[in-house]
């Protein structure tokens, strides 16, 4: 009796622990969200409202990177572009395939420095879905973002950078 008692509490603690690290994945994805953590960006409807800071802009780099197994070409179609706070804004990456068949990508958005990240607001962009290339296929992927009229004084400088994975399906 003593065994099965012991059997089963064991039992949901193996339950108990998978069931947390599963939940984990979201809940992270939340906090970071919210506070900007981790360089994680917003992407509100509010954003598209237009509230420009006279006088002011700042420096906004533009950064692309591909997983090592990743059959990718990709890279920002611009360097960096001056921006003004509270006017929104376009640019693009250019991503192709280099395989002969076709591929599905994910691009992971981050903001550096961190504490600048909650103050970039993305409207529209590419990363907010999967992407399918047929093979060799070359396309250039919108963005459109706004950096807040908040953004402390101390931060002139923001870097917005996209990581390219290929997903396994």
């Amino acid at each position: 009796m003593r065994d099965t008692r012991l059997t089963v509490k064991l039992a949901a603690l193996a339950v108990a622990m998978f069931a947390f690290g599963f939940a984990l994945v979201p809940i992270y994805d939340v906090f970071c969200e919210l506070t900007g953590f981790g360089g994680r960006t917003a992407s509100t409807a509010a954003a598209a409202i237009e509230r420009p800071v006279a006088g002011r802009s700042v420096r906004l780099e533009f950064i692309a990177s591909v997983d090592r197994r990743a059959p990718f070409e990709f890279r920002p179609t611009v360097g960096s572009m001056r921006v003004q706070p509270g006017r929104i804004y376009e640019t693009a990456y250019y991503a192709r395939n280099l395989r002969d068949s076709g591929v599905v990508s994910q691009a992971v958005p981050s903001v550096a420095p961190g504490a600048a990240a909650e103050y970039l607001e993305k409207i529209e962009c590419f990363c907010f879905t999967e992407q399918a290339f047929g093979p060799g296929e070359g396309r250039e992927m919108g963005v459109t973002f706004m950096v807040d009229p908040d953004l402390p004084a101390s931060i002139d400088t923001l870097t917005l950078s996209y990581a390219l994975f290929a997903l396994e399906k």
